[in-house]
């Protein structure tokens, strides 16, 4: 049987880089009964403290091939590389908290007392939930590939972790459907978790969705206009605008809103768009021409409507590297919500500004999005952004402060911007089940 070979392409120079080879779906059928046979052995034959050295001796794996893997990442993902050594150390220092802290959740202080009662003995126990399939999208293909290395040379038994490429939709939706899998978590679009959530729909199974965002920003007019411009353009444009808590839409007091946009002139005056191998780039190319295209759609939709380029002159936004998707950090302003930049994620280097008369305008126009991941409000009344910060319909809410999911927080999405959580204790709910005990003393 034929299978597809799944072709990663350079953002940087739309070139070819590594091919790799799909799976059948026959090969898929036989991964969940595979993962489920490792499951039960594994999971009979360790205790929480064996998984937890295991994970550690992963991680220590991992660190010590930290510049191997940010190259990775800035080769296939077009993230400048004096970012990704970051992006690694950062990713394994989550992992090292949450193994620090999983004691407490999964192991015997984890267990919920019951009610006591003479002659009876009531306790809720977490179990693990079994074989769970984990659905990344356009990540770089390499790095799940270096996760099961490191995963193996710490001594985790073959098959307890399996990995897969594949580019087809219709064979992902074999594996989904698995009745041998009992837990599915997606990362991506909200078209791409929609889709997962109706392949899975035929049968009991808990799905979590990590989807997109529309994140908004309120600056208000008590603040430093250099300071925030300075961390509302970082919060808009690192990695080319492509996380999915990235700052996508602002919204400013007009009593500042003038002063704020010469100084967001100003910073981005300074930015640099290059070859993310390049130590001096700050900006590198989005990740596809496709993404490319979209992000340019919603530019030319918000000029279109009236919204105006006040990008200043940059010679590295005019003269990117031939080839690849570059992008220029864009400044929009005029904007307002008839533009799909303000009611889409648009995942780009691009920072649409909106000018508001109060708090409660700007509340309600930040609360306006199908999304509801992440939200910021920027002002020196930290008191009064708290009150504001209650008004906001997100997962996480920030005060000046963006772009950052804390290991010790719930990172979780509202509306369509997902289901579930993952980082802090409540992270670990979604890969449980409770088994609750109710135990009688013999009457004789």
């Amino acid at each position: 049987m034929s299978v597809e070979t799944i072709t990663t392409i350079s953002p940087s120079t739309n070139r070819p880089i590594l091919t790799r080879t799909g799976v059948t779906a026959d090969e898929l059928q036989r991964l969940p009964q595979v993962a489920q046979e490792a499951y039960r052995s594994f999971s009979r034959s360790t205790t929480l403290e064996q998984r937890q050295e295991i994970v550690s001796r992963a991680l220590d794996v991992l660190e010590k091939k930290k510049d191997e893997l940010a190259l990775e990442i800035t080769t296939q993902m077009g993230r400048p590389i004096s970012y990704t050594g970051v992006e690694v150390m950062t990713a394994i220092k989550r992992s090292r908290y949450l193994t620090r802290i999983s004691s407490s959740i999964l192991g015997k202080d984890g267990v919920v007392p019951g009610e006591e009662e003479k002659g009876f003995r009531r306790y809720i126990q977490r179990k693990p939930i079994g074989v769970a399939l984990i659905i990344f999208a356009w990540n770089t293909p390499t790095i799940v590939e270096q996760f099961a290395s490191a995963f193996a040379e710490a001594g985790l038994p073959k098959n307890v972790i399996q990995y897969f490429h594949c580019g087809s939709p219709t064979l992902l939706e074999t594996v989904v459907r698995s009745p041998l899998v009992n837990h599915i978590c997606f990362t991506g679009s909200v078209a791409g978790g929609l889709a997962v959530q109706r392949a899975a729909s035929d049968r009991i199974v808990n799905v979590g969705l990590e989807l997109g965002g529309n994140d908004p920003a309120y600056v208000r007019d008590d603040v430093d206009a250099a300071w925030v411009a300075e961390e509302i353009v970082d919060g808009a444009i690192f990695n080319s605008g492509q996380s999915c808590c990235a700052i996508e839409r602002v919204y400013v007091h007009e009593n500042i809103y003038d002063t704020f946009i010469a100084e967001v002139r100003k910073v981005l005056s300074n930015y640099r768009v290059g070859d993310p191998l390049d130590r001096q780039t700050q900006i590198g190319p989005v990740i596809s021409r496709r993404a490319k295209e979209t992000i340019n759609s919603h530019i030319s939709d918000a000029l279109k409507k009236g919204a105006r380029d006040e990008t200043p002159a940059n010679e590295t936004f005019e003269n990117p590297p031939a080839d690849g998707n570059y992008i220029k950090p864009t400044l929009l302003t005029g904007v307002n919500h008839d533009m799909v930049v303000m009611t889409e994620e648009t995942f780009g280097p691009v920072i649409p500004v909106m000018r508001v008369a109060s708090d409660e305008e700007a509340i309600k126009l930040m609360n306006s999005s199908e999304f509801g991941l992440t939200a910021s409000v920027w002002t020196k009344d930290v008191t009064k952004a708290e009150d504001l910060i209650e008004q906001i319909e997100a997962g996480t809410v920030f005060i000046n402060r963006s772009d950052y999911p804390s290991p010790d927080l719930a990172w979780t999405g509202w509306k369509n911007s997902g289901r579930g959580v993952t980082l802090s204790k409540f992270g670990f709910e979604q890969f449980v089940k409770l088994k609750s005990y109710h135990v009688k003393d013999y009457p004789k």
